[in-house]
């Protein structure tokens, strides 16, 4: 791991960075021309909060090969503090395979069995990195493995016990799980403790047998830790919710050219617009005390629905992040 001196992270993430193969075309037999993309959840979230203006830290793990190498490149290029990442020798770095439809829409096939990510064990979670931060966010995709299972909820254990804000985001990746029971039973367990939920309403329904506009009412009644819960209706929007005030914050119209990582971006800009709220106090957030209010929940959201929608009309997750200044010109 690198010890190189950085600002303090306020924003750390957990699991998986990989290279998402994108497809370009496709011939007439077919067979996708593909296209090399960094991405992967948490790493996506990162990259949109450092754009928004927080600092930012990840901790996960690559392989000792060109593609591990080119995403550390990347994500040292974005400003993110890799001091909790670990090479290994032991596995290859994951990489992703995304088809996309005529709507943009995805499928996923996976090479990884294992991949570097997933043997993340806690002996490598840094713990001073976590209990230094403001938010510490996860994924379920590393959950689909019990090394690095355990190394999530240490990292949330370590959070929770700071006081530090636990953010989650369950992606359902169907090839990752050996059945859809297991998939559901662990991203359940992953909202122990939570207190900042992003999810897509088809996760939600997937996990809690409700989406759309009323999931974010229904993950707020059903977690008792949870202060504030986004929900995502892809090309429609995204409902905000913390304690009883809701507001929901319809998409721009964009020319969609690919969704990968929009739900990230959309979660790491909610992440940093938290932080970035004025007197925010998050002893205050993290104990409930003080809900956000309609118009802090606008004031995120708008941001961060923009974000997520602009990032649609380019190719990748961390590449597709806009600047700040792209996202106000839209608001």
């Amino acid at each position: 791991m690198e010890n190189t001196e950085k600002k303090r992270a306020e924003i750390v993430a957990i699991g998986e960075v990989l290279i998402d193969f994108t497809s370009e075309k496709t011939d007439a037999a077919g067979y996708p021309t593909l296209k090399a993309h960094p991405g992967g959840a948490p790493a996506n979230f990162l990259a949109a909060a450092q754009a928004a203006g927080r600092q930012t830290a990840f901790i996960g793990k690559v392989g000792d090969d060109a593609f591990g190498r080119l995403l550390l490149g990347t994500l040292r290029e974005k400003n993110i503090d890799v001091s909790g990442v670990t090479v290994t020798e032991n596995a290859f770095t994951t990489l992703a395979f995304v088809t996309l439809d005529q709507h943009g829409d995805r499928e996923f096939s996976f090479a990884r069995k294992p991949g570097a990510d997933s043997l993340l064990n806690t002996k490598e979670v840094p713990r001073e990195l976590i209990k230094n931060a403001d938010i510490l966010h996860y994924g379920s995709l590393l959950m689909t493995t019990k090394t690095g299972a355990k190394s999530t909820f240490l990292a949330r254990k370590v959070a929770a016990a700071n006081g530090v804000i636990v953010s989650y985001d369950p992606n359902y990746r169907a090839p990752l799980w050996d059945s859809e029971t297991h998939a559901v039973e662990m991203m359940r367990e992953g909202f122990e403790g939570v207190n900042l939920v992003k999810i897509s309403t088809e996760e939600a329904e997937l996990i809690f047998g409700i989406g759309g506009r009323a999931a974010a009412k229904a993950i707020a009644e059903l977690i008792p830790s949870v202060r504030l819960v986004a929900v995502t209706l892809g090309g429609d929007g995204a409902v905000l919710r913390s304690g009883e005030n809701e507001v929901f914050i319809p998409a721009p119209k964009v020319n969609v050219l690919d969704t990968t990582g929009a739900g990230d971006i959309c979660g790491g800009s909610i992440a940093a617009g938290l932080l970035g709220l004025n007197g925010f106090d998050r002893k205050a957030f993290v104990s409930g005390r003080k809900p956000l209010t309609a118009e802090e929940l606008d004031k995120i959201g708008r941001y961060a629905v923009t974000a997520a929608s602009l990032s649609t009309e380019k190719h990748g997750g961390i590449e597709s992040v806009p600047s700040p200044e792209e996202v106000r010109s839209r608001l």
